[in-house]
């Protein structure tokens, strides 16, 4: 499976913005971005005003960054949310936020993302009742997720539980901290996710 490798700080100062890629540094003076709010590169400093074209590119790019998606993979949710009833970039980000991942994200059991594919790939989830070990698995509404007895011994959740009980969790996610489990309630509406996202640019990108 590919994936990306490289320095995570440096993909938010390309997208001169925060991605919240790396958890609780992200909110700290230690992250990179706010100690140098510029591209990486000898030409950082020099950023020209972007075409059309730029400004599209950096949408899609921004997204499948702040998902952990490659190009292959994001191109098929995008082909997948073209035959969705709907607004196609909604439907693209409600695929996205769908994945179960990001709803382990979102329900505070991994700090980031990143985290939370890690912790899936590792088996440590339950999706009503059955072992999941597929980051890009896509949830339904009424689906419920468990820790495994494994899994629900890991300090390092425990402790992201804390963090996320004191930030809150997102309407559309039920989360028992006690048993530590949660339920996927319902697919959330764009006003819900939050996301400073401008995602007809994408569909433009992919409609050339």
């Amino acid at each position: 499976m590919a994936r990306y490798t490289e320095s995570l700080c440096r993909l938010c100062r390309r997208e001169s913005m925060k991605l919240f890629l790396k958890g609780t540094r992200c909110y700290t003076e230690k992250c990179a971005f706010e100690r140098r709010k510029y591209p990486p590169g000898q030409h950082g400093h020099n950023k020209g005003k972007l075409s059309d074209y730029g400004l599209q590119l950096r949408e899609k790019q921004k997204v499948k960054r702040m998902y952990g998606v490659m190009e292959r993979q994001f191109k098929n949710y995008f082909e997948k949310a073209t035959k969705m009833k709907g607004v196609t970039g909604e439907n693209l980000l409600k695929l996205l936020e769908r994945r179960i991942d990001n709803v382990i994200y979102r329900m505070g059991f991994a700090i980031n993302r990143r985290q939370a594919r890690q912790l899936v790939k590792h088996g440590f989830f339950l999706v009503n009742g059955r072992k999941v070990d597929i980051p890009s698995y896509l949830l339904r509404a009424g689906d419920e997720i468990e820790l495994t007895q494994a899994g629900k011994e890991l300090e390092v959740i425990k402790e992201n539980l804390a963090l996320a009980e004191q930030r809150g969790f997102p309407a559309w996610v039920e989360v028992n901290i006690a048993e530590m489990k949660g339920k996927f309630v319902r697919i959330p509406e764009r006003e819900e996710m939050q996301l400073p996202v401008q995602e007809q640019l994408i569909v433009e990108f992919y409609s050339k």
